[in-house]
């Protein structure tokens, strides 16, 4: 019998199970034609969303890029009277849990797969630019509020305490920190690292 073309919202649906498949077996196990026999479509149907694998990784790290933005949103949004020192605090221990829950999403989001050996499309590239642009936004606020120091430039802070969040988060997911239970530790002693001195116990 012949697979259907149309599949409710197929270019999500293909989106998602391309998502479980890396999850599950890697970026080597992922292939157009599994992907479509995976939704229950024809072969050709995923090549009217996507014009190739390249294309849907970086669909996928585009995707990543939005929750990892929606994150960063929920938590600014809702404060829960936390200082904002203790908000950069639950943001780091956010996107680390992030980073290790969906760490082949993460890897195509920050990885040479896409960035050194693939080819980013204009859409995951100005999805990527507009993710930094809000981490960028919420260090200016955040030395304001006094909990950077003020004779360090915003985009060096961010970016600074951005190599240092990934590290941490490489070094995790690569399995070189095996020991899963140190995270909040070593998390928060880098937080100690990147503000000034002091400011959490205010």
């Amino acid at each position: 019998m012949k697979k259907p073309y149309h599949h409710g919202d197929l270019r999500e649906k293909l989106l998602a199970a391309a998502t479980q498949l890396i999850a599950s077996g890697g970026v080597e196990s992922l292939s157009i034609r599994k992907l479509a026999d995976q939704v229950g479509v024809s072969r050709t149907a995923p090549y009217h969303h996507f014009k190739d694998k390249n294309e849907l990784l970086c669909a996928i790290a585009e995707h990543g890029f939005q929750q990892q933005d929606q994150l960063l949103s929920d938590i600014v949004t809702n404060p829960d009277h936390l200082s904002p020192a203790q908000l950069f605090q639950r943001y780091m221990l956010t996107y680390i849990q992030f980073a290790h829950s969906e760490q082949e999403t993460y890897d195509l989001m920050y990885g040479r797969e896409i960035w050194k050996t693939g080819q980013p499309t204009v859409s995951l590239q100005q999805v990527s630019k507009h993710s930094f642009r809000l981490w960028l936004e919420w260090i200016e606020e955040l030395q304001q509020a006094d909990i950077f120091a003020s004779h360090d430039p915003a985009l060096r802070i961010a970016q600074s305490s951005w190599a240092s969040l990934h590290g941490l988060c490489r070094l995790f997911n690569d399995g070189i920190y095996v020991n899963r239970d140190d995270l909040e530790a070593i998390a928060c002693t880098t937080l100690n690292l990147l503000l000034k001195p002091g400011i959490l116990d205010e």
